[in-house]
């Protein structure tokens, strides 16, 4: 199971790195989660330098597909030469998108007739899309999710792994992370956001093998 984060120059560090730490909650041989990448080295918007772990190549094959944001999407989707690698298949692969990162989606042609949710700087540039933005932290319809606002990524990584792991190992991965004291709350609250969108053929581990989280 490979899940790749698309992350670009001026990437926003809660989208991707937030997620990224969620997801590598469950701790099995065949499960890895990449930060991915135009360039060896990406530069956040905050000037945070990291290293890519994998590189556009790897987007087809991946199971699943986190679409970061940042501030240079606008610029981003306008690049035919990294536009034109980014090839998903939300017939094969699960697909999210974190903020701006809908209006990859968007330009992909991924989001026709499909809402998506949004942070509020990004919503008008989303709509001018053609996209219809939701008012709500987050949505999914078959096997593509949209996350508004940047505490909404553990949202779309619960929603990953719910997917293929099961409900348990979600709110497992999802109480870890949650603040002392107020995380069976949490839990509760982001289940009620990601809940509604999940359905039983899709909450059952996949053949993968048996889920394992590890303790901190």
């Amino acid at each position: 199971m490979h899940i790749a984060i698309l992350t670009f120059q001026g990437f926003n560090e809660l989208d991707s790195l937030i997620a990224l730490g969620v997801l590598n909650r469950i701790h099995k041989p065949n499960w890895r989660v990449t930060l991915c990448s135009p360039e060896r080295q990406v530069t956040s918007m905050n000037g945070v330098t990291v290293h890519s772990q994998s590189t556009l190549d790897a987007i087809p094959t991946a199971d699943a597909v986190i679409v970061g944001s940042g501030i240079k999407t606008r610029e981003i989707i306008n690049d035919s030469a990294i536009m034109t690698r980014l090839r998903l298949d939300p017939a094969r692969q699960l697909i999210a998108a974190q903020c701006s990162g809908a209006l990859v989606l968007a330009r992909l042609g991924l989001l026709v007739d499909i809402p998506a949710c949004t942070d509020l700087t990004s919503k008008p540039w989303v709509q001018d899309a053609g996209v219809t933005v939701l008012d709500q932290p987050f949505y999914a319809t078959g096997n593509i999710a949209t996350a508004g606002g940047c505490l909404a990524s553990p949202y779309l990584a619960a929603w990953i792994i719910a997917r293929t792991e099961g409900q348990a190992a979600a709110k497992s991965a999802l109480h870890y992370m949650a603040p002392v004291g107020e995380k069976d709350q949490y839990v509760a609250r982001a289940w009620h956001a990601i809940a509604p969108y999940l359905h039983e053929r899709n909450t059952q581990p996949t053949p993968f093998e048996t889920t394992g989280i590890s303790s901190c």
